[in-house]
């Protein structure tokens, strides 16, 4: 999370309304709960998620998900689809990761259901961009790590270590502002679906 991101989060939890002078409303708090959670999650698994570790995540607050209806948002593209990757060790196969932030996606997911919206309505008006970002990330964290895995730790290699970690912290960047302007499109959307 970059330091701008980290700012507007914070900002937007503690700026809600009602003001400083009334303290954060109980719905802000569990959404900074919520939003800490997820930036754990994701932390503590960057390659990303298996089916079962979702499915727990998910279900670990009291909320319910099988497997079979997590599939069905995946096949609807409500949620991006797994990338196979390789097991370590010798003939050992490879399993679908899905991306870490899906936990996330899902939870906003069953917001935008709750309040009432179709699965139809998702994907036009919200999640037209989300597929997109989430592929972009996922090949740039493939190149990021075969440029990783390409570098030496020798000192020659100083300046392709510099560029790695630049062309990574553009990446990021990218990855914030894409995200930011959908959130923006989403918003537009749903005061354009609120005038109605």
């Amino acid at each position: 999370m970059t330091t701008r991101q980290r700012n507007k989060s914070s900002s937007g939890a503690a700026g809600g309304q009602g003001g400083a002078e009334h303290g954060s409303s109980p719905k802000a708090v569990a959404g900074g709960r919520k939003r800490l959670q997820f930036d754990v999650l994701e932390a503590e698994h960057p390659q990303g998620l298996t089916v079962q570790q979702v499915i727990d995540a998910v279900t670990a607050d009291g909320e319910k998900l099988t497997e079979a209806a997590f599939r069905k948002y995946v096949q609807l593209g409500l949620l991006p689809q797994s990338t196979r990757v390789a097991r370590r060790g010798r003939n050992r196969g490879s399993q679908g990761l899905y991306p870490v932030t899906i936990v996330r996606q899902i939870h906003r997911l069953r917001e935008w259901m709750a309040s009432g919206l179709t699965m139809d309505e998702i994907l036009r008006d919200f999640l037209f961009l989300r597929g997109d970002i989430e592929s972009l990330r996922r090949q740039l964290g493939r190149i990021e790590e075969t440029a990783r895995n390409a570098t030496d730790d020798r000192a020659a290699d100083l300046e392709l270590h510099r560029a790695l970690k630049r062309s990574t912290e553009l990446g990021q960047e990218l990855i914030a502002v894409l995200e930011e302007m959908e959130t923006r499109l989403t918003i537009r959307a749903r005061m354009d679906r609120a005038a109605i």
